[in-house]
């Protein structure tokens, strides 16, 4: 099981500790009922109306994703294999979410659509809407219960309830303000929930490095040099040879797992769609990625500083599991006052994923597929409703989904297999269909049906039979890195094999979904050219990219 023992993991928390989360609970609770104001239709519900400033978008853009891969899986990692984790915020995060901002958001923002799903159906009809509808439905089912199951973690460490009550009690509270202010009451939840969890990791990774001697101290205790630099990565991509390994890691990482995720995936793209213009829509992945860049120090740092510091962890016969290196950090360095902000900080970031997670789940199942297939022309009152019935289905289902993933001691191999499994076949219909204007409705569905096969088949072969072949035996989390390269390749080759044999749509058709056939004016937003630079899509973008080649250099 993914948890510890209650007794080794139980924190010592005293009753300012519980007032911080308690207070910290009034506010989530707080904004739920006041974003409920704010709901008077299916749009406002789920997507704010359209009408969030870009500085919201972007920090509820990054709070999204700082749920259990970014503050449990990440640690986890720091633990097993040290700063080479940061390719999954350097190399596996940044550029996408710069080309998001700059290429993609024009698209997704400038046809109007309510989702990513609806983008496929009106560019490649309902075939590839239908199958990307239901494997996003089921992704987010899966990952909400991640969240879910670390988020009940933290309530049985501090209280010691069981496995079940936590969960239940964990998921009626992100239900509750979910379903009372819609999206609106989960991003301004993660603006807020961005600034707690930065305030609970900040401390533990000073107090941490200052306990194993600072940066020199930690240096000395951590056997491995190689988890102090982040090239050629070996450990985590499993391949022994470094130019292998540089590879695998920016094709299967940084190009298919990454922009697979960040282009691609609702979770993400839904809070840029809530913007109130073009170009706020536009710059707001890239103001979330400034933050990106320097997150894993808070993240990364401690897993390393508990791998030498927690008894549990050390040694050749460990008695915790990765996973467990924050909370186990957190036992051993905080007092209390500190230990309830970095207890709020941990719950504010699981209700982070799992709220994002949620609400783009029922805005699939009620815009995509309800609406779509099952009920048709009703009243928008109707799917309104629906929506909130979709939100409380979600959140139960996401209990029991919760319990799979406790079968993965580091949660990170189990969500970088999800992503395989799911985001990199639609990245390549998405991105090979939005640039070559050839492609066909038949070649959307297939694409996406025969990578994400290819991939389930791949992970079969290598988890639960005997091969001996060297690809399917990959130490560190090269498996995912393997599969998400594989549905990638396969989904591009079934893609030009069917459209050669099949009609394209008609090239009227295509405008404002194929590169070629969109006019300029429609993928840039004109209002920018009179904004100062660091205002301005491009150039932040361009900021970027340069900040975080230079962390790759520093850091090599």
């Amino acid at each position: 099981m993914i948890l510890a023992q209650s007794a080794s993991l139980r924190l010592d928390a005293h009753w300012v500790d519980y007032a911080i989360v308690a207070i910290y609970f009034a506010f989530v609770l707080g904004i739920g009922w006041a974003a409920r104001s704010r709901v008077s239709s299916s749009i406002d519900f789920f997507l704010s109306g359209r009408s969030l400033p870009a500085w919201v978008t972007g920090l509820a853009f990054i709070s999204a994703n700082l749920g259990a891969v970014e503050i449990i899986g990440m640690s986890a990692n720091g633990v097993q294999y040290g700063f080479q984790t940061m390719h999954y915020f350097w190399v596996g995060a940044i550029p996408a979410m710069v080309f998001l901002g700059i290429v993609m958001m024009p698209f997704y923002y400038g046809s109007k659509v309510r989702s990513v799903p609806e983008f496929m159906l009106k560019r490649f009809g309902a075939g590839a809407h239908l199958v990307n509808a239901i494997s996003f439905a089921v992704a987010q089912l899966l990952i909400a219960g991640v969240n879910l199951l670390l988020l009940a973690k933290i309530v049985e460490a501090l209280l010691g309830w069981s496995l079940w009550v936590t969960l239940l009690v964990a998921a009626i509270i992100v239900l509750s303000y979910i379903t009372l202010g819609g999206l609106s009451a989960a991003i301004y939840n993660e603006v807020l929930q961005f600034f707690v969890i930065v305030a609970a990791l900040l401390p533990l990774t000073l107090i941490g490095l200052h306990t194993v001697g600072g940066w020199s101290g930690l240096k000395e205790k951590v056997a491995s040099e190689s988890h102090f630099h982040t090239w050629p990565g070996t450990d985590i991509s499993g391949f022994d040879n470094p130019v292998v390994s540089a590879v695998g890691i920016v094709f299967g990482l940084g190009f298919v797992l990454s922009f697979g995720y960040w282009t691609t995936n609702f979770v993400e793209v839904q809070r840029a769609m809530a913007s109130e213009s073009l170009s706020a829509a536009r710059k707001t992945p890239i103001i979330g990625a400034f933050p990106k860049m320097f997150i894993p120090f808070l993240v990364v740092l401690p897993g390393m500083v508990a791998s030498v510091s927690v008894a549990e962890l050390m040694g050749n016969n460990p008695t915790a599991r990765p996973n467990d290196a924050i909370l186990l950090l957190m036992r051993d360095l905080l007092p209390n006052g500190l230990l309830g902000i970095a207890i709020a900080g941990l719950l504010a970031s699981f209700m982070a994923g799992m709220a994002a997670n949620i609400s783009a789940f029922n805005t699939v199942i009620s815009y995509d597929i309800w609406q779509t297939y099952v009920v048709k022309n009703r009243d928008d009152a109707y799917y309104l409703n629906f929506g909130r019935i979709a939100t409380v289905g979600a959140t139960l289902i996401a209990v029991f989904t919760a319990l799979i993933a406790q079968n993965f001691g580091n949660v990170m191999d189990y969500l970088q297999t999800l992503f395989g499994f799911f985001n990199a076949p639609l990245f390549a219909t998405f991105i090979l269909g939005m640039f070559w204007k050839r492609m066909t409705a038949h070649a959307g569905w297939s694409s996406l049906v025969a990578g994400t096969a290819s991939a389930v088949i791949y992970w079969y072969v290598s988890q639960f039979t005997d091969t001996t072949a060297a690809v399917f035996n990959l130490p560190g989390q090269g498996t995912a890195f393997v599969a998400a390269s594989l549905a990638f390749v396969t989904a591009v080759i079934v893609a030009i094999i069917v459209s050669m044999f099949t009609a394209p749509k008609p090239s009227e058709e295509l405008v404002g979904f194929v590169y070629s056939e969109t006019p300029k004016d429609v993928r840039t937003d004109s209002t920018e050219a009179a904004m100062p630079w660091y205002r301005q899509t491009v150039p932040l973008g361009v900021l970027c990219m340069v900040l975080v080649i230079a962390l790759n250099i520093i850091f090599a």
